[in-house]
């Protein structure tokens, strides 16, 4: 569950700490006072986007931060797990502190526990830690695209559809690959004789990785080759060459030493001292010497470096920039010259194996199909019977699974997808008498509302609770229906973290934790505060929700009631 949210300089909260508990959580308070805005920095939390019109004018960051805890959580788990973010108390339950931050410039960071993160973990994350359903969410409920979605959560087909996933993707790779072998023999002449060209050019150039480095180097010392032979030729003459060469020098010291140390034993070690250095000059005039003698200038070769560093500049702008990118480039062309000269065998092979591959593809989507269809009754009785629970007792639901009539045929085919061939679609009628139409037809506002209620909470049987948060699902109802969503949410609560936001008192009589959010002023500036509510000034919130904002003491009396009932 979401046990802490903390808000700092998003929208109109400059710092807001919210304290949430278990059971049912609900958000009052009049209307624009920040209710939503704490929906939508919980939305952020978890992987909304997170614009920077959101961070407080002035400010130079926002930050939204949530601590979850959520019992052992194998899902979870694994997730952080490859992640390499640790997730375990001492106690061995999950526990998460999930944090976004945004500068002003429009520059994000995650962290879970306090680990940088990426978005997309969050959002991997996110249908296990928190739903959330707003006046947006109610829109794509009617959306005959998510009917299919909502069936299969409710029928808990995630293994099926992983099959028929990977059925789909075989037989779809398969596709592409012949339409690409098509193409190919479309313009097989054309791209051989480019490709044998472009083959033949790289392999009689025979370049090798490196040559181009070696090249230049030997190119430099060619064309310095006047300077490098007085360089050597000094430094040759002056350690070893002439008469009063430094190496001579170093062997009369030498000696001259040696007979100090035969009176003065203190002078033996500049004897040794003085016997390496004139080794380590007597191995550099040789190494001068030996490189002398090798320095022969000869046109022809240099003319020859010049002639295939062109070349390989040449062949370089061609092919990429580097000798290593033209030699990939040459093997990728010859690999691609192989597969043009054998388009033929190749186009016969993938058929068959195209072939074989939509049977395993129908194979499994007709398997999930008859899963759906059985499903989709158990689905009508479990929504019907929770309309009458929000007072829609004569309400009637279906979901209807329908497959191409013939999988064999291409107009089939075309209805191919990775969650299978069906369509989805979701019938309604709330009246007694009236025939099922088209969800999206028939719904009125506050049926809408219900409507929302009942298919989000009999689609998700979460093994696991998680957070689900309805942001002003009470829209277009009152009274009696209030009652009985009210009823609907309490019971949902039972299983799972539910969070609120609600204008309607008789909602919020059920609240476990009923907080209370306004808005002010301080310095200056809007703020939006929350205050958690004990028993007494949940009365006066209960009663300003049923009189307005003049609390009268009938008003607070009729709240007691709804509280001592509730």
């Amino acid at each position: 569950m979401l046990a802490l949210l903390n808000i700092s300089n998003f929208a109109l909260i400059s710092e807001l700490r919210v304290e949430f508990g278990r059971g049912l959580n609900l958000l009052t308070g009049e209307t624009g006072s920040g209710k939503s805005i704490i929906v939508d920095a919980l939305g952020v939390l978890i992987g909304d986007r997170f614009p920077s019109e959101l961070v407080r004018a002035g400010a130079s960051h926002a930050s939204v931060e949530g601590l979850f805890t959520l019992g052992a959580h194998p899902q979870v788990e694994a997730i952080l797990e490859e992640a390499g973010v640790g997730s375990r108390t001492g106690s061995g339950d999950v526990e998460l502190v999930v944090r976004r931050e945004l500068s002003a410039e429009g520059r994000g960071r995650v962290f879970v526990n306090n680990r940088l993160a990426t978005l997309s973990l969050l959002k991997n994350l996110r249908p296990m830690l928190v739903d959330i359903h707003g006046q947006g969410t109610q829109q794509t409920l009617f959306d005959p695209e998510t009917h299919l979605e909502l069936l299969d959560a409710f029928a808990d087909i995630a293994e099926r559809r992983e099959q028929v996933a990977n059925a789909y993707r075989r037989w779809s790779a398969l596709n592409r690959e012949l339409e690409a072998l098509r193409r190919d023999e479309a313009e097989k002449f054309h791209l051989t004789d480019a490709l044998r060209f472009q083959v033949s050019e790289l392999e009689a150039a025979r370049l090798s990785a490196g040559e181009d480095e070696q090249l230049e180097a030997e190119r430099r010392r060619l064309a310095n080759l006047e300077k490098l032979t007085e360089l050597c030729s000094d430094a040759y003459n002056t350690t070893y060459e002439e008469s009063d060469s430094t190496v001579a020098r170093l062997k009369r010291l030498e000696r001259q030493a040696d007979e100090l140390s035969q009176y003065e034993a203190s002078f033996k070690g500049y004897t040794e001292g003085i016997g390496t250095a004139r080794v380590v000059l007597e191995d550099l005039s040789a190494s001068l010497r030996d490189f002398l003698d090798g320095l022969t200038f000869s046109p022809e070769r240099l003319a020859e470096i010049e002639s295939r560093l062109a070349e390989i500049t040449r062949l370089k702008r061609k092919y990429g920039g580097t000798i290593e990118s033209a030699l990939e480039h040459f093997e990728r062309s010859r690999e691609r010259l192989r597969q043009l000269e054998h388009t033929d065998e190749r186009a016969e092979e993938v058929t068959r194996e195209l072939a074989a591959a939509r049977t395993a593809y129908v194979e499994v989507a007709a398997r999930l199909h008859k899963a759906r269809v059985k499903s989709a009754g158990e689905f009508r009785r479990a929504v019907e019977s929770s309309l009458k629970e929000v007072a829609m007792e004569h309400a009637r639901f279906e979901a209807r699974v329908a497959a191409p009539e013939d999988v064999s045929s291409e107009e089939a085919a075309r209805q191919f997808t990775a969650a299978g061939f069906d369509r989805v679609e979701f019938y309604f009628s709330a009246n007694a008498g009236e025939p099922l139409r088209p969800l999206a037809k028939v719904a009125s506002g506050g049926e809408a509302s219900r409507m929302m209620l009942v298919l989000k909470t009999s689609a998700s049987p979460a093994r696991f609770p998680r957070t689900i948060v309805f942001d002003e699902v009470d829209a277009g109802i009152g009274g009696r229906v209030s009652e009985a969503v009210g009823l609907k949410l309490k019971a949902l609560s039972g299983t799972n973290q539910v969070l609120c936001v609600t204008h309607q008192a008789q909602i919020a009589r059920f609240a476990d934790t009923h907080i209370l959010v306004d808005k002010h002023e301080r310095a200056g500036r809007t703020e939006v505060g929350v205050r958690p509510l004990d028993r007494r000034r949940q009365v006066e919130e209960i009663a300003r929700m049923l009189t307005g904002a003049e609390i009268t003491e009938a008003a607070r009396r009729h709240a007691r009631e709804m509280l001592k009932t509730a």
